[in-house]
């Protein structure tokens, strides 16, 4: 059955279109072009849950179900995928510091994230580590008080205007022998060079590549248990994959309203080209693909919420939607012709950023090797 969001959803949904029409759309185009992001809105957009709004109420959040978290996911990205991420870096370290922060750490680093007052990235990437995050190379050795930290992290959404990293690193110390641990590092503390990497997509994201040379930590900054993070991230991934299916799909729908509309009022030959068979075929082929990546999309939420083993559900709704919304917006310019190009019109950012969600969390690739390990019961993977 398709998603039906009940009278509280729907009053969050309507209280959260007119919020981004009229206080974050107009910004968009201005910060996409200066790769650049506002992070005045976030204050605004926690009124709504957007700023550790799946926390329990008991710790600062609304206790947000992942159904309600996926369609806000669905109208950030239907505002701008750039926020949907920025969102996502933002919500991902509160949830980290929330579960397995001490109290001298949520209190240092949750409260100011809560309010907006700090902003974090997380540092998993590296120049030679993609989907297979055992083989981070990243180092954190014990040395007294200290861990010093040594490596480098790429990709790495927000690193360039975080005042904090949450580093992974291979952890070496009397009590862990190389295995992976979670370290918070303070810029202003613990210094480390950051370099802005500029993309073709989401531009606006301050994606980064970190450099630690004998960054020393203080050891009251590891973050849960040494050893422990490899399982505390594989187990957060199939949330992380149902956001980024889900702001795909708003994506694909600003693509496809866009294109509605358009097709309804540009003329050529002395008639709507709405009216012209192939392009009608564009819009049914865009609409179709939009309602199937929605469906997958709040069907691995639900299952989420109801604790089942979501893997596949989530790996489908992460392959198909990102990939889908690509398409969508490839038909999308297609409908709109030369304006798709121009730069100061959305059609061509949603083109750019659409292309972005086929690859973090898990490529399509990857997506596919897990989803037919689950089919077949036997993996592709070495």
């Amino acid at each position: 059955m398709p998603f039906v969001p009940d009278n509280d959803q729907a009053m969050l949904r309507d209280s959260v279109r007119r919020f981004m029409k009229s206080e974050v759309a107009p910004l968009v185009a201005a910060h996409d072009r200066a790769q650049t992001f506002p992070f005045e809105i976030l204050e605004g957009l926690a009124q709504f849950g957007y700023v550790g709004g799946r926390l329990p109420e008991a710790d600062g959040g609304m206790g947000l179900d992942h159904v309600t978290w996926a369609m806000l996911m669905e109208e950030a990205g239907y505002t701008w995928l750039s926020l949907r991420t920025m969102l996502n870096i933002t919500n991902g370290g509160i949830l980290k510091v929330a579960s397995e922060g001490t109290p001298e750490q949520k209190a240092r680093f949750l409260a100011p994230l809560l309010r907006c007052a700090r902003r974090c990235c997380t540092a998993i990437s590296e120049p030679g580590t993609g989907s297979n995050i055992a083989q981070i190379q990243t180092r954190a050795d014990l040395v007294g008080d200290d861990y010093v930290i040594n490596g480098r992290k790429l990709w790495i959404t927000n690193g360039a205007f975080a005042d904090f990293a949450i580093v992974v690193a291979r952890t070496f110390s009397p009590t862990c022998d190389g295995a992976l641990s979670t370290f918070i590092v303070e810029r202003d503390v613990s210094p480390y060079e950051v370099r802005r990497v500029e993309t073709m997509v989401l531009r606006s994201t301050g994606t980064a590549e970190l450099t630690f040379d004998n960054v020393r930590v203080p050891r009251a900054n590891l973050l849960g248990a040494e050893g422990s993070a490899l399982k505390r991230m594989l187990k957060g991934l199939d949330a992380a994959r149902v956001n980024i299916a889900m702001g795909a799909v708003g994506a694909a729908q600003a693509a496809l309203d866009l294109s509605i509309d358009y097709a309804r009022t540009r003329t050529q030959f002395g008639r709507p080209i709405g009216s012209f068979q192939l392009v009608q075929k564009h819009i049914v082929d865009m609409t179709i693909r939009v309602e199937a990546a929605r469906a997958l999309g709040y069907r691995a939420a639900a299952a989420l919420d109801a604790d089942h083993d979501a893997r596949t559900a989530c790996s489908i709704a992460k392959l198909y939607a990102t990939e889908a919304a690509h398409e969508v917006a490839d038909m999308a310019l297609q409908v709109h012709g030369g304006l798709g190009y121009a730069t100061d019109y959305p059609i061509e950012r949603i083109f750019r950023d659409t292309r972005g969600g086929t690859i973090p969390e898990g490529t399509t690739e990857v997506q596919t090797l897990i989803v037919g390990r689950e089919i077949l019961g036997m993996s592709a993977l070495a």
